[in-house]
């Protein structure tokens, strides 16, 4: 029987983003999927689907949707660190 090679693994997963509103309030750590930025785009598509999240949210809630004013990366978390 052959021997299975294992795979290099594969760069998926999703970005966080800080989004301030015109309102002046702040959502952290907003979740976009990785493979839909980059490109010539940037993150722009980051916004289109946070803008998405926020229509949906407005209309569960029945709270008016509120216009995004700046769009940043979250920071990265640092590792954690475990004293095994």
């Amino acid at each position: 029987m052959a021997k299975r090679t294992k795979s290099k693994p594969q760069e998926r997963g999703s970005v966080l983003f800080d989004v301030v509103y015109d309102d002046e309030s702040r959502a952290s750590n907003r979740r976009v999927p990785m493979e839909i930025l980059g490109g010539l785009d940037g993150d722009e598509p980051a916004r289109q689907i946070i803008e998405e999240q926020d229509r949906a949210i407005a209309e569960k809630s029945g709270r008016p949707l509120r216009a995004i004013r700046s769009l940043t990366r979250s920071p990265p978390r640092a590792p954690s660190v475990s004293d095994d």
